[in-house]
């Protein structure tokens, strides 16, 4: 038989029951008396022969514990037996009393929380029904420890009394009482080998008398243990033996990383500071626990988070290694086994809804049928739906994190209007496009009326490509008249048409090479055709000389009907006039510009008829490259310039059918004609290039802003429609959220990381937020409500480095306003000026009520 319960200091613990909302529990008073008859030299004797200390507890009938008949914990050896749940939760209200008050109330044992150690002790009951016999031997424990259990329970200096909080030993008793009735014959005593954790007891302070501030003298303490049946004691005993802590860390302990675990462990240490849900797992909260509902674990989830909980708030607890944790993760969740590096909102997330349905009260879920408002007061809509919520939801995770948003959709053709209530778990907030991001892009004329030039522009980092076409128009004046039309170019091809205006700017990458074509919007209907350039390259391939075509320069787009080879000659000559090589004059080098742009404009139309009609003045080799169409040959090709089709003559076109919205046309240049050009473009700008050493600047935005973002009404998406009851179909309606009711947790997360179809990105915005005072007055639709709507941050899950790596730590306030970053299994003090950084990505507030 076994049980398990705590020891403290009566006076503590009767406190610790006073400044907690529990019913306060009355207790049994037991005497304590030294076992052994012998006295004087005797007692010598037998102490030298007798390696046990022994003593028996005596229960007392005439005392009670209401302090009526006797005040409780005036003597220094008062203790109190505990229920084994209450140990730590007891220390931690010790820990945050005294963290929280700067006059030491709790100066009997403020020295006394130095060390953890155990302590095997043999309990059995005498034949007197009314009696324990306690003893303490050499054999069951170390030297060291058996050597303070003869300080601890040394009487002679004063008495030793013992108050039963937990009921255990009346209930020993009784069972001894029952076990003779039935058994009369069999009435020899048997041993019950017990463990305690004894809590604190240094040697030197605890034989001192310390007087507190009402004058009463404390001696040795017994703050803390766990009594336990002799089938765990071998198994604690090693762990706990010979560690040592600071006073007052209860709460620091690290967690192991298990390989890729860090995001884990940062969600984890959160969860592990959040008030209230600390203290419920520190309690009884196994039975809560629903085994049975269908949406649930089995229980075994918050079972597992509930020891790992009781574990990290052990005093003298070294960084643990969640591994029993982490297998109940992936088995009923398995996105996240292995050891890849995960989300720790998506972690919390799910634990969150996992430890709400494990610990779930409603047994039976009624089915509740949702209802619009049609046209009710919203007091009376969102107390419907709440309370529809609660008759299918309650547990801690409700009583703490979960709060109400209204949220109001509109039809933009009816102007029919929805409003529906909906909880939230925390809340997800966007970093507004209020930070900006610089592109260069080469803007090329379709009229070949001037060069190709760079321009650069700013846009919202998040924006989509409607605000780069905007910004770009108002760059280089776009005409009334004339339309951009956006490319990216690799290796002298274009590989991509950028047309759809709602596509994300970050799709774009800093080294992509864009280039933006204007082309007319008088001729909508024409076919675009899309020049790809190509010459003769000489390589030496083992001492041989071989000739290969290969693409270079810029492609040039142009929207024109054309009927004929002659049409596309003449468009060609026309994109390439501003490319044009001038040929130098002595004679002429003191001429005025006018001059020599006339000069330039005479060779563009002398080199144009030489192309197209000949010349009688070239020389054999000339007309040998004519008659091989030496200036320019022109060929049908695919998307990618790769393949030569049909070469296109003087005559009319032919077609392809359908006509295509764009033709593709490959010219082969001859080497001559790229002598007498600038090549096009062959180095074009990149979208974003930085300085080898440059530093972006620090973009910043309040968290105020993100929340204004997170509610600002906005039409629903394509792939998000919204059934109109009216007009019966689905369309694109407005969507505005409000909060309507706060949760006494606040979690907020911030949206870093952004997913599409090609890219991953994340966002360095540095986010402002504030320590302790959060106030959302101003930001609630319910103004009735009666709970305070200000908050105090005591946790960040933080995250550093890229996308799709990095690391995660965790900044948790613990005793009073001192920070603590845990990384993994180091935990260490960090000062509160250094807690707002760029790596901010899950918030967790506390409300703190109005004075």
């Amino acid at each position: 038989m076994g049980f398990t319960c705590s020891v403290f200091i009566t006076k503590w613990w009767k406190e610790a029951q006073d400044s907690s909302s529990s019913e306060v529990k009355r207790g049994i008073p037991y005497a304590a008396s030294p076992s052994s008859p012998y006295g004087g030299p005797m007692k010598i004797f037998n102490n030298i022969f007798n390696s046990d200390v022994a003593f028996n507890l005596r229960k007392e009938e005439e005392l009670s514990c209401n302090g009526e008949s006797v005040e409780v914990g005036v003597s220094s050896k008062d203790y109190a037996l505990v229920p084994g749940d209450m140990w730590l939760q007891s220390l931690k209200w010790h820990s945050d009393s005294k963290n929280s008050s700067k006059e030491k109330s709790f100066s009997a044992v403020e020295e006394d929380m130095s060390d953890v150690y155990p302590l095997q002790l043999r309990l059995s009951v005498l034949l007197d029904s009314n009696v324990l016999a306690v003893k303490i031997s050499k054999k069951d424990n170390s030297v060291e420890c058996f050597r303070r259990a003869c300080k601890i329970f040394n009487m002679e200096a004063e008495p030793l009394r013992v108050w039963d909080f937990s009921g255990q030993t009346t209930l020993l008793l009784l069972n001894d009482r029952n076990k003779i009735l039935k058994e009369p014959q069999k009435q020899t005593e048997q041993d019950l080998l017990l463990e305690l954790q004894v809590y604190g007891l240094t040697d030197s302070l605890r034989n001192r008398a310390k007087k507190d501030d009402n004058g009463q003298y404390f001696n040795g303490t017994l703050n803390g243990g766990s009594i336990k049946s002799s089938s765990f004691a071998r198994s604690s005993s090693s762990n706990l033996l010979g560690v040592s802590f600071e006073a007052g860390t209860i709460g620091l302990t690290g967690l192991q990383n298990l390989g890729n675990t860090c995001f884990m462990n940062s969600a984890l240490q959160c969860l592990a500071h959040t008030p209230k849900l600390v203290d419920y797992f520190l309690g009884d909260y196994k039975r809560e626990i629903n085994p049975d509902n269908p949406l649930g674990m089995k229980g075994e989830i918050a079972s597992s988070f509930g020891d790992l909980m009781k574990k990290l708030w052990a005093p003298g607890a070294t960084p643990l290694a969640p591994r029993t944790f982490k297998l109940k993760l992936a088995h009923f969740a398995p996105q996240f086994s292995g050891f890849n590096q995960h989300d720790s909102q998506e972690l919390l997330a799910f634990l969150l809804d996992g430890l709400h349905e494990d610990l779930n009260r409603v047994k039976c879920k009624p089915y509740v049928e949702a209802k619009d408002s049609d046209g009710r007061p919203d007091e009376e809509v969102a107390d419907e739906y709440w309370r529809n919520h609660l008759a299918r939801n309650d547990s801690i995770i409700v009583d703490v994190c979960q709060g109400q948003y209204r949220s109001t959709l509109i039809c933009p053709d009816c102007r029919k209007v929805s409003v529906t209530f909906d909880p939230f778990m925390y809340l997800s907030l966007p970093l507004p496009s209020t930070s900006l991001r610089t592109m260069t892009l080469t803007v090329v004329k379709a009229d070949g009326s001037d060069k190709p030039s760079p321009f650069t522009v700013t846009v919202p980092k998040n924006g989509k490509l409607k605000d780069l076409t905007q910004a770009l128009s108002a760059a280089c004046s776009l005409g009334a008249d004339e339309t951009i039309l956006v490319a990216e170019i690799y290796n002298n091809r274009i590989i991509r048409f950028l047309e759809e205006p709602t596509d994300s700017l970050s799709l774009i990458r800093d080294n992509d090479q864009l280039v933006a074509y204007r082309l007319s919007n008088e001729v909508k209907e024409a076919p675009q055709f899309v020049f790809v350039h190509q010459q003769i390259e000489e390589k030496s391939i083992n001492g041989k000389l071989i000739l290969n075509w290969k693409a270079f320069g810029l492609p040039l787009v142009v929207r024109k009907n054309i009927a004929n080879g002659s049409d596309i000659r003449e468009v060609y000559d026309k994109l390439l006039a501003p490319f044009l090589e001038p040929e130098e004059d002595p004679a002429d080098n003191n001429d005025d510009s006018g001059n020599s742009a006339n000069e330039v404009g005479t060779d563009v139309c002398n080199t144009k008829n030489t192309r197209l009609n000949g010349s009688p003045e070239t020389s054999d080799k000339e007309e040998s490259d004519a008659q091989s169409g030496a200036d320019f040959q022109f060929y049908f090709t695919n998307e990618k310039g790769a393949e030569k089709g049909s070469e296109i003559g003087m005559d009319e076109l032919v077609m392809p059918t359908p006509m295509p919205e764009r033709l593709y046309v490959l010219v082969s240049w001859s080497e001559k004609m790229v002598k007498r050009y600038i090549q096009p473009l062959g180095l074009l700008p990149e979208v974003f290039k930085s300085a080898f050493f440059s530093k972006k600047p620090q973009e910043s935005v309040s968290l105020y802003k993100c929340l204004e973002a997170f509610l600002k009404e906005e039409p629903l998406g394509p792939d998000d429609m919204w059934y109109c009851p009216v007009c019966k179909k689905h369309c694109q309606a407005g969507k505005k959220l409000d909060l309507w009711r706060l949760p006494e947790i606040l979690v907020i997360h911030l949206k870093r990381f952004s997913y599409s179809r090609f890219l991953k990105n994340k966002l360095e915005t540095f986010v402002d937020f504030p320590f302790h005072d959060l106030d959302l007055a101003d930001y609630i639709a319910h103004k009735g409500g009666q709970s305070s709507q200000r908050y105090m941050l005591y946790a960040i899950s933080n995250h550093y480095g890229s996308m799709g790596g990095g690391h995660y730590t965790a900044f948790v306030r613990h005793g009073g306003d001192r920070w603590y970053d845990f990384d993994d299994s180091h935990v260490s003090s960090i000062s509160e000026d250094k807690i707002k950084t760029s790596a901010a990505y899950v918030l967790f507030y506390r409300r703190v009520e109005d004075a």
